[in-house]
């Protein structure tokens, strides 16, 4: 059995927690509205024909495909996860790069741009505009935080 993605969308969240880490993760991907998935990380390939859509609703507790950027920190600190992808020009499908970043988001986008970028070289082939999806938070003293940002399969061929 051969699960090829149709569909996908793109979300992102921050959130933070008193208890832990993880606590803030959990809030975070209940704020990406991925949170009652069994999330399973799978590498930077959107297969040829795949459609980008908006965000679906997935039943609770199903396994859900995604690429997916995390980082956590402490209070204090500032933190980024991002996302970006692009498709071919050629019509052949995509690829997707993650990055996280203990700082602001705006060193997250060009180390975004240059993976993408290294992409379509190391394939020898052109791509469409890169599109990003990037979340940055102050973690508030006291707390754990965590930034998200995936981009999640939805149906199979």
């Amino acid at each position: 059995m051969r699960l090829v993605p149709t569909k996908y969308f793109v979300t992102s969240g921050k959130a933070a927690s008193g208890t832990s880490g993880l606590n803030a993760f959990d809030r975070a991907l209940i704020s990406a509205g991925i949170g009652e998935q069994n999330l399973v990380a799978v590498s930077s390939v959107i297969p040829e024909g795949s459609e980008r859509i908006g965000p679906v609703e997935i039943p609770m507790g199903a396994v859900t495909h995604c690429v997916i950027s995390q980082m956590r920190g402490e209070g204090g600190e500032t933190i980024s996860a991002g996302i970006a992808y692009a498709c071919r020009k050629d019509g052949k499908g995509g690829y997707v790069a993650e990055g996280r970043l203990r700082g602001p988001c705006d060193g997250l986008r060009p180390e975004l741009d240059r993976k993408v970028k290294e992409m379509s070289e190391i394939r020898n082939t052109a791509f469409e505009e890169t599109q990003f999806v990037i979340e940055e938070m102050r973690i508030p003293e006291g707390m754990y935080g965590c930034c998200v940002a995936a981009l999640v399969f939805t149906e199979y061929r």
